[in-house]
């Protein structure tokens, strides 16, 4: 597996996508070629540059056109008559969908009448869709980003003067971990927003990789205080595990009842949660209670944290982060003579039957759960002795 990280420490644009991409070592010629084929009559250049020091590369599209606005249709059709891979394709219209929806959110508008105005131009057009052709040319196969600095003040924009981030940026990025450190000013963009919430299947620290190549994209603008690039990592998954950053929240409760405290529980896990556990604890003056311990992804802990304070008694929760690491794990699907069953393994010979599978097969047949489990455990040892 090839991971590729966004290190949004300065924010990420469509560009600064990009620049980095090519800089960590995706080919000019065949991404040149995927871009002249969107028939935009545009001509592209990378330049080196630097940041703060950094060298960098600045990815720049050249164009005559005017138009100042598109609709998603519109979009759609470009990409779709150009010459892309199926997973380059398939990512840009997966990006510019989200994108729509996000604007259609922020302005209330039906999706199909979205004026795409700054990403519907020839250069952001470009921009998602050869960030989209550069990660399959560096063979990517899954994408994690840090939290991203979003920046702070105020932008002009074809709506006016719109707070940072924009309400169509925030839209994008809810429930991702943002924070602003720097300048006042933009320095994450709709673009570069909408290609790292659609791609990325989960954000925070480095995940455990063997690196292969980093690239740098530069921003416009040079700042005194920060580099103002975007970093990406090109890297090997580590075989035996993954490791990500997770919060934990913690509450010790001594005045509700289990029945309560097992409904916030499925609460929880419905919202997301990795885990729930429930522990018996003596608190202060040697009162017995129950410490109730949540494990999420850090973009979900305000989302379970008010799940804790409406569905318990607490009046505080403890939060921290941690590193959590898993093994990789596949799922294969055995037939037993109730039904089929999945069941999670590991290449170190670990296995359980899915839980839930067997459950529903056993409630069905009126079978013991044991049972189940048994002759899916059997099945699997037949499939993979």
């Amino acid at each position: 597996m090839k991971i590729c990280y966004f290190d949004a420490f300065s924010g990420i644009s469509g560009d600064m996508t990009v620049g980095a991409l090519l800089d960590a070592g995706a080919d000019w010629d065949a991404f040149e070629s995927a871009l002249h084929s969107l028939a935009l009559d545009a001509r592209f250049r990378l330049e080196k540059t630097k940041r703060k020091g950094i060298a960098a590369s600045k990815f720049y599209v050249d164009f005559s056109e005017q138009t100042k606005h598109r609709h998603l249709p519109h979009i759609q059709k470009i990409i779709n008559a150009a010459q892309l891979s199926e997973r380059a394709r398939g990512n840009a219209l997966a990006v510019f969908q989200k994108l729509a929806e996000a604007e259609a959110k922020s302005h209330d508008v039906p999706i199909e009448k979205v004026h795409f105005h700054e990403v519907g131009a020839v250069d952001s057009i470009c921009d998602i869709v050869g960030a989209c052709v550069a990660l399959d040319l560096l063979g990517v196969t899954e994408i994690r980003g840090s939290r991203i600095n979003v920046g702070s003040g105020t932008i002009n924009t074809e709506h006016g003067i719109l707070p940072v981030p924009t309400p169509a940026t925030a839209e994008l990025l809810k429930d991702k971990p943002i924070y602003s450190s720097g300048p006042e000013t933009e320095l994450t963009t709709p673009t570069g927003a909408a290609l790292l919430s659609t791609l990325a299947s989960g954000f925070g620290e480095i995940p455990p990789l063997r690196v292969l190549s980093q690239g740098f994209g530069a921003g416009d603008k040079d700042f005194p205080s920060q580099a103002n690039v975007l970093r990406v990592l090109i890297g090997e998954a580590e075989r035996a595990s993954e490791a990500t950053t997770v919060t934990v929240l913690e509450a010790n409760i001594d005045d509700t009842t289990p029945q309560v405290l097992g409904y916030a529980m499925e609460r929880l896990l419905e919202a997301g949660a990795l885990d729930v556990t429930l522990t018996p604890v003596f608190m202060k003056k040697n009162r017995p209670a129950t410490q109730l311990s949540v494990i999420g992804a850090p973009e979900l802990s305000e989302r379970l944290s008010e799940i804790v304070f409406s569905e318990t008694t607490t009046l505080g929760v403890r939060m921290y982060q941690a590193e959590r690491r898993v093994l990789a794990r596949s799922v294969a699907e055995v037939e037993t003579a109730y039904g089929k069953v999945r069941v999670k393994y590991t290449e170190d010979g670990s296995f359980a039957p899915e839980y839930d599978d067997c459950r529903a097969i056993a409630q069905a047949n009126r079978v013991p759960l044991r049972a189940v489990m048994a002759e899916a455990s059997q099945a699997f040892r037949k499939l993979r002795p």
